[in-house]
């Protein structure tokens, strides 16, 4: 993040150590075993009678929902729970169409909001009735304890709240504010450089039948084309059913970064007020490592790797080029992009010694 360098996690194992796949699920478990085994026990003893509330704080697209997946793949899902605020929201807009559902929204709001904007017109905004009036923080914090409720005795991870400036005061007494038990609550930030997020966005595309995403330069399928008239590759969906469907990219992809920059911007501006929060425990979890550090600090297979594909007219095939994936990061440093699962282990190891297990 420009302005604030995040501590850099090591995770490279002894030399000698087992190499991993980590795109497969078993291959994944027996790595965190290696490289968090001793912490993940501990959390999973904590977890059994005890609780904790995360706070994901990045920008758009920076893996918050993909981290909190593998913290719960690696330590047990039965007492974790992830809340999306976007989703949430989204969740309650198409549940409202129940008169059921309303009813019982319409029954909780009553009894636990609190807030200056009459409860029917909530139900206006949810619904989409009104466009103009923004859904207050006082609402969303009691859809959240609506939702906390539902998933009952477990740690949560919230994602995305504080979503702006204005709701950062309420972010500070988040656990008082939702009722929530008195457990250990603490910030998870994460960087990721805007080059890592502007090729994300650019090369991805999507199943149009099984609507499955993949990026033609950083998480292809095992099939690839290649269009004679445009000179372009393309991937082929994985999926039997789709038969052979040419995966497209998304309408506005094409400009990256630049179509969500505002929120981008937002999202920064709330990390670096957060950044100098005192009191409440925070994890830095990063994307990248320098290409002089890498050696010293991870794996070679920790690292992303990057698709480049070559066409061979005689043989009619398309030949498929590896390499670690390469970007220029907010501090102009050349830099590898992390997988997942590196990042997921610095996030099971830092939230061990914030709760001083």
């Amino acid at each position: 993040m420009k302005g604030f360098s995040f501590p850099i996690f090591k995770t490279k194992s002894p030399e000698g150590s087992a190499v991993f796949s980590l795109e497969d699920p078993t291959e994944r478990k027996k790595y965190f075993e290696l490289k968090a085994g001793p912490e993940i026990e501990k959390l999973r003893e904590f977890l059994r009678e005890n609780t904790f509330v995360a706070l994901l704080l990045g920008p758009k697209n920076s893996g918050k929902g993909t981290y909190t997946k593998l913290f719960m793949e690696a330590v047990g899902s039965e007492h974790v729970a992830h809340i999306s605020v976007g989703d949430l929201v989204r969740d309650i807009h198409k549940a409202i169409g129940s008169d059921e559902e309303k009813k019982k929204l319409l029954e909780f709001l009553r009894s636990r909001y609190r807030g200056f904007i009459e409860v029917d017109k909530i139900m206006d905004v949810i619904s989409g009735r009104d466009k103009i009036t923004l859904l207050p923080t006082e609402v969303i914090l009691a859809l959240l304890e609506r939702k906390i409720d539902e998933v009952g005795r477990k740690a949560v991870f919230i994602d995305g709240f504080p979503r702006n400036l204005d709701q950062v005061s309420y972010s500070l007494y988040f656990r008082s504010l939702i009722g929530y038990r008195d457990d250990p609550d603490f910030f998870v930030f994460i960087d990721v450089p805007e080059a890592v997020i502007d090729e994300r966005i650019k090369n991805r595309v999507v199943c149009p039948r099984c609507q499955t995403p993949r990026s033609l330069r950083l998480l292809r399928t095992k099939n690839i084309g290649y269009d004679k008239a445009t000179k372009k590759f393309y991937l082929i969906c994985d999926n039997i059913a789709c038969g052979g469907a040419r995966m497209v990219a998304k309408e506005g992809d094409e400009l990256g970064i630049e179509a969500i920059r505002d929120r981008i911007e937002v999202d920064a501006k709330v990390m670096k007020t957060l950044l100098n929060l005192q009191g409440v425990p925070q994890i830095f979890l990063r994307n990248s490592i320098p290409v002089v550090a890498a050696g010293d600090v991870v794996d070679q297979y920790e690292i992303t790797p990057s698709y480049r594909y070559e066409y061979d007219a005689v043989a009619d095939s398309v030949r498929v080029v590896e390499e670690p994936w390469t970007v220029t990061d907010d501090e102009g440093q050349e830099a590898y992009s992390l997988l997942p699962a590196p990042i997921g282990v610095s996030l099971i190891v830092q939230i061990a010694k914030a709760l001083r297990l």
